[in-house]
């Protein structure tokens, strides 16, 4: 019955997927919307309770399966880096800077709004960075997706797919109009670590500045690369274990059951 199970979830992600690939990429003006978005609204739908289609046991099991394909989505990730070493260590201290802006407005300002929301530990996983791929493998793999760190990452994640694309496209269409930056920065800025932001984004600043579309669109897919490379470790090492610290000063909550559940894995 275990088995029979399985074969159903298998059988439904492949159907999913092969409905979303099939819709592809859609462009509204500046809004991009790729396959995943349309992957995770058939999988909300399909999801829903009234409609019988799985059991809650059948999403405990689905959620199991979420950090194995997230260890393959670092492996991938992880095998950018080699070939990109050397633009890496010639970037000097702009990407650098650049994450650390990720990190710190979400902290800044993401986590006082969090806190103000009456939100636990649900507030670690969705402040401590923006929240796509890899930082949702980061979180499944320290604390679990079942978590309530868990919940935050994911929640921030799937409103990072669903709005990003329009804010980013929005946000970077005004500034760009403020001419108040260079173009070669705004579409650094662009580049914060997810593919359809930033084509949302590159898609706004080329229309204010056409004659830069190539040096704009070039920016961005690099600066893209290496916040996606920089991002994993800039996670795990700095935002993360400072946003814990800064979520238990201010709370107390230490949760001491979250330790004795990572000493026994």
């Amino acid at each position: 019955m275990q088995k029979i199970a399985n074969f159903k979830l298998h059988i439904l992600a492949l159907i999913v997927v092969v409905i979303a690939e099939a819709i592809g990429t859609q462009k509204f003006g500046l809004v991009v919307m790729l396959p995943l978005l349309f992957a995770l609204v058939i999988g909300g739908i399909i999801s829903l309770p009234r409609l019988h289609i799985l059991n809650k046991s059948q999403m405990d099991r689905v959620a199991k399966f979420m950090p194995i394909a997230m260890l393959v989505l670092i492996a991938k990730i992880g095998l950018d880096i080699g070939p990109n070493l050397e633009i890496l260590l010639n970037s000097g201290w702009a990407l650098i800077m650049q994450e650390f802006g990720h990190f710190f407005g979400t902290l800044i300002f993401g986590l006082p709004v969090a806190l103000l929301l009456k939100m636990k530990r649900e507030a670690i996983g969705a402040c401590y960075s923006i929240d796509r791929e890899a930082n949702v493998a980061i979180i499944g793999e320290k604390f679990g997706l079942d978590s309530a760190e868990g919940r935050g990452v994911m929640g921030m994640y799937i409103c990072g797919t669903v709005f990003g694309a329009l804010w980013i496209s929005l946000l970077a269409g005004v500034i760009a109009q403020l001419d108040i930056f260079h173009p070669h920065a705004l579409a650094m800025g662009a580049g914060i670590g997810s593919a359809s932001m930033m084509a949302a984004g590159v898609g706004s600043i080329v229309a204010s500045y056409p004659h830069e579309a190539q040096l704009v669109q070039a920016y961005a897919a690099a600066a893209n690369l290496m916040t996606s490379i920089l991002g994993i470790y800039f996670a795990l090492f700095v935002s993360l274990p400072v946003t814990i610290k800064i979520y238990e000063f201010f709370t107390g909550d230490k949760r001491v059951e979250n330790k004795n559940a990572q000493a026994e894995i």
